[in-house]
């Protein structure tokens, strides 16, 4: 996935991670160098269609080329309940132009309410940015495979 650019320095095209949710899917962008999350949203949209349409909207927006989505597997690695749902909006994503991975999710929700809690963020707040910091915990740990040399 490396590329060099004129200078010969290698980087890593931007990246997204997304949360899929009925309601709400969070969505974060690496930094320009594929190394970090860069920005982190939350996309408030139920139609599949129309979501992987936004979501390709903002990929396209940003340079990105590939996608971690979270895939929801059960705690002993079976598909979990939306296991279907999430492939087909990866299909709608392919359809757009898009790479998509297929990333495991687990504990990512759990985690995101822990570190909003541990910063204090309650309610209203806490829900509407749940979903973003769950996908930043998706990107961050696809980034993280693919630095420690995943996908090669």
């Amino acid at each position: 996935r490396e590329k060099t650019d004129g200078a010969g320095m290698a980087h890593t095209p931007r990246l997204l991670g997304v949360d899929y949710g009925d309601a709400r899917t969070g969505v974060a962008v690496s930094d320009a160098i594929g190394f970090i999350t860069g920005e982190a949203w939350v996309i408030e949209e139920r139609a599949a269609a129309s979501l992987a349409a936004r979501v390709a909207d903002a990929a396209r927006e940003r340079g990105v080329v590939s996608v971690a989505l979270g895939y929801p597997l059960n705690m002993d690695g079976t598909p979990g309940r939306r296991a279907g749902k999430t492939e087909a909006l990866a299909e709608r994503l392919r359809e757009r132009g898009l790479d998509v991975v297929l990333w495991d999710e687990r504990r990512t929700t759990a985690d995101a309410h822990r570190i909003l809690s541990e910063a204090g963020a309650r309610g209203r707040k806490r829900k509407k940015t749940v979903d973003a910091v769950a996908a930043s915990l998706i990107l961050e740990g696809y980034l993280a495979y693919l630095r420690n040399g995943g996908g090669k």
